[in-house]
């Protein structure tokens, strides 16, 4: 920026009377501030902060700047005759020339400094293609020490369409600085292919990836580094880096199953449909016995619509994995998603016959449970319950198939064997506990939990439900007394802490919030308790940012995302509400108080995930 000020004109009018004249047509208040335009200067501009009536005199002004700049170049060049090996003299007298008469100031500057990297690489930048090349390679000869060069040749030949000779120019890059005594500094080229990456340079990124990521690795830490590695690229948003990355490790570990799994969540990510699938494709080659990488193939097609396709992997997979559970339990999912009951119901017998586990019964118990054929539900139950008594889920379903028919008696049966055989089963307690208190039972319902706790010391789940039950009785004073003995027996439990923080009175809620945090600091619990809190106070940005923290640090948990949704349904706009809303499906949450009450009410087992969180958020009533 040029800035003008009173002094400036009546240095002019030394040397022109129309600059004379324009000086003493203005007021010199009015000249403080003032920045003017040029042609070849396009970031220079015309405002006048303290005077209006300057406009007026622009063209005034315009004079004085062009006589300006000329004076400029003359000062520049009279130094440059002086002082020729001054590169920073040659840039500020570049920066003051046209594109033309910059490249022919260029081509003397680089004579007179040629080891000037800048001067070099901004000359080529000016210079036509065949032209670009001779002046980096005439750079080389008179630098061969520097990697810029190298990389801004390769770039350049990428550019047009060159891509075969990146490669190429990359090797012989690492293998002519070798040559010339220079040190390969990993971390710096790594640097240097993320700024690539970021300026669209893909192939001269990848090319820059693959030629230094093995560079003073030693052997048996070469997976864990280039993990970190592919994560800090994706971190910077440098992706194709992290794509070339995975792409290098796999050809180093083509039968390592868990870069091939890092590698297919990064294209589920960041990459497309396609890019997912055929990377699965490759990795079930390699390793036809991972039964997750089956899994993800087939479920990429369902989502796409496909379901013959996904047919097509899972009998594929099974052929690889025979009688393995989960390829079973996914074709019958895939089946009963599409309403294909009979196919399902074939497939969880077949399955029963030939690779019978207790989550094979309790699937096929819920199936016939989820299409109301109650009789053949309590049937295969009690056949599921001869194999596999210590099961607690099939207990549980007994027992709340029992509870949906009015049955308490059997149902409190059904839990009370289970327990018998299932001691250590948190959600076994809880369902009978809540069973008696439905029932009005609350003193029976009291002694159950204070009997689970003894079974069960140190249970979290367990004492907050004894807290809420003498809060849903009104007993807000035994609810405090025993929210403090939690505390004492489970001390870094998050969800005891985010419950105690909303049990206390309005003005200690921050302080205790405080007590929280310091004892779980990364507890997502606690992280939606502070959320809540800010946003029971109206302090919106900071309830959302705090929402933000909660579903990056557990995406997995189902709650926040309800609470995140149905925050944003009240005070974010209709994009933010729809940027939460496919976080939380691309995230697919199984976990979470609330989630699990309606995701896993069989009045909703064919819900999707955006669904769900529409009804969980709308469970949500703001009364904390």
């Amino acid at each position: 920026m040029l800035i003008l000020h009173a002094a400036c004109f009546l240095t002019i009018s030394k040397h022109s009377g129309s600059m004379d004249r324009a000086q003493r047509s203005l007021p010199p208040s009015a000249l403080t501030g003032i920045t003017v335009p040029s042609p070849a200067y396009p970031q220079l501009r015309l405002s006048c902060e303290a005077n209006p009536m300057l406009i007026h005199s622009a063209s005034l002004v315009l004079c004085w700047v062009f006589f300006e700049i000329g004076s400029c170049k003359l000062v520049a060049w009279a130094a440059l005759e002086h002082v020729p090996n001054s590169v920073r003299l040659w840039k500020a007298a570049v920066e003051l020339e046209e594109p033309e008469d910059a490249r022919i100031m260029l081509s003397r500057a680089v004579e007179c400094c040629p080891t000037s990297v800048e001067l070099w690489l901004a000359l080529a930048r000016l210079e036509t293609y065949e032209n670009a090349r001779k002046v980096l390679n005439k750079a080389r000869e008179n630098i061969p020490t520097d990697r810029h060069i190298w990389i801004t040749a390769a770039k350049l030949e990428e550019a047009n369409g060159n891509t075969q000779m990146v490669e190429k120019i990359i090797d012989r890059a690492i293998t002519s600085l070798r040559a010339n005594g220079v040190e390969i500094n990993r971390e710096q080229w790594i640097q240097d292919a993320e700024e690539c990456d970021r300026a669209g340079s893909v192939a001269t990124c990848q090319a820059v990836m693959r030629a230094v990521i093995g560079i003073g690795i030693e052997e048996e830490d070469r997976k864990h580094t280039w993990m970190e590695d592919a994560d800090s690229c994706v971190a910077h948003n440098a992706l194709e880096c992290a794509r070339a990355i995975y792409a290098y490790a796999l050809q180093v570990f083509p039968s390592k199953k868990s870069v091939w799994l890092r590698a297919a969540y990064f294209e589920k990510n960041h990459g497309t449909r396609e890019s997912l699938e055929a990377l699965l494709q490759r990795a079930v080659a390699h390793c036809p016995k991972a039964e997750v990488l089956w899994l993800m193939g087939a479920k990429s097609k369902w989502l796409a619509g496909d379901v013959p396709a996904a047919r097509s992997i899972l009998a594929l997979a099974f052929q690889a994995n025979p009688n393995s559970e989960e390829i079973w339990l996914a074709a019958v999912k895939l089946e009963s998603e599409n309403n294909e009951y009979e196919r399902a119901r074939r497939l969880l017998a077949k399955a029963r016959s030939s690779a019978p586990t207790a989550r094979v019964f309790m699937k096929s118990v819920k199936l016939e449970w989820v299409l109301g054929n109650i009789a053949a539900a309590q049937e295969l139950c009690e056949e599921a319950l001869k194999h596999y008594e210590d099961f607690p889920k099939l207990w549980m379903m007994k027992g709340q198939i029992e509870e949906q028919g009015e049955l308490m008696e059997k149902a409190r049966e059904a839990y009370n064997q289970g327990l018998k055989k299932c001691p250590h089963s948190t959600p076994l307690w809880l369902l009978l506990s809540r069973l008696e208190e439905k029932i009005g039972q609350l003193t029976r319902a009291r002694a159950i939990l204070e009997k689970s706790r003894l079974k069960n010391p140190k249970n979290p789940g367990l004492w907050l439900e004894s807290v809420r039950l003498e809060y849903r009785a009104g007993l807000k004073n035994i609810a405090n007394t025993l929210m403090a003995k939690a505390l004492q027996e489970c001390p870094n439990s998050g969800v005891l802490w985010s419950e105690a923080v909303f049990l206390e009175a309005r003005p200690q809620r921050k302080t205790k919030s405080v007590d929280a945090l310091k004892k779980c600091e990364h507890d997502p619990h606690v992280l939606l308790a502070v959320a809540k809190l800010f946003w029971s106070e109206r302090k919106i940005t900071k309830a959302r940012e705090w929402f933000h923290r909660t579903v990056k640090i557990d995406s997995d948990l189902g709650d926040a995302w309800a609470f995140f949704y149905k925050f944003e349904l009240q005070h974010g706009t209709e994009e933010q509400q729809e940027e939460v809303r496919k976080r939380c499906e691309n995230a697919e949450p199984r976990h979470g108080e609330l989630w699990c009450t309606v995701s896993k009410d069989i009045a909703n087992w064919q819900r999707k995930i955006g669904e769900i969180l529409v009804l969980v958020a709308a469970r949500i009533k703001n009364t904390f």
